[in-house]
């Protein structure tokens, strides 16, 4: 999954980044608001972590753009304010949740996580696909009963395919959302990762639709 956080202070930044990064996430960042308006506005992200206050244009009108350009991420601002006033701003600008600084990390991470389960359609960390059950929670996979180990990139795989169930995903797209700006990948390894994966979880776990992409196979 490919989050944005969009955070001025240096420390702050690094200190979420790298929980999400552990959280299986890859991740850009942005550290004033028209950096930020311009990345949400081009590129594709399942999740994005908004500090309001921000040099050159606040997190409330970046937020307020994207909305009305129909960028439709889920969106999680972070502000050192806790006021109610700014908190029904911010939902009524088109947040999705609200945390007040200072804040637990693990909050953070279990709010972000929900966004992207809840705009997936899914109300369980724990996914079926016919043997294959994947647990979000704990960041594992098992197959018939028995855990799969995965590597970083396999469960980041295996993790954006789940959150799109029945819908064919390229390998450009899977990519973009494995490897983000910072280390971009061709398709060759994506189909490389693909093969890897099928040989731990099973041929018939993961589908080729040709022409379209790969998907998780449906319960029977």
């Amino acid at each position: 999954m490919r989050a944005l956080v969009v955070e001025d202070s240096p420390d702050v930044a690094q200190h979420v980044i790298q929980s999400l990064v552990d959280a299986g996430f890859v991740v850009d960042r942005a550290s004033d608001g028209e950096d930020a308006w311009f990345r949400g506005d081009t590129e594709d992200y399942d999740v994005v972590v908004l500090d309001l206050g921000l040099p050159k244009l606040d997190g409330l009108s970046v937020l307020k753009r994207w909305r009305g350009a129909e960028r439709l991420f889920p969106v999680l601002i972070l502000s050192a304010r806790g006021d109610w006033i700014e908190k029904v701003e911010g939902i009524e600008a088109g947040a999705d949740d609200y945390l007040a600084k200072p804040f637990e990390m693990g909050e953070l991470i279990a709010r972000v996580k929900g966004l992207v389960r809840r705009a997936a359609g899914r109300g369980s960390s724990v996914a079926r696909f016919g043997a294959l059950v994947l647990d979000t929670a704990r960041m594992a996979a098992s197959v018939g009963g028995t855990p799969v180990k995965l590597s970083p990139l396999e469960y980041r795989l295996l993790n954006y395919l789940a959150h799109h169930p029945g819908r064919p995903v390229s390998a450009g797209e899977i990519a973009d959302h494995l490897y983000g700006l910072a280390d971009q990948a061709d398709v060759n390894a994506v189909e490389a990762l693909v093969t890897r994966l099928r040989k731990k979880l099973g041929a018939e776990v993961i589908e080729t639709r040709r022409g379209f992409g790969y998907l998780l196979a449906a319960p029977p």
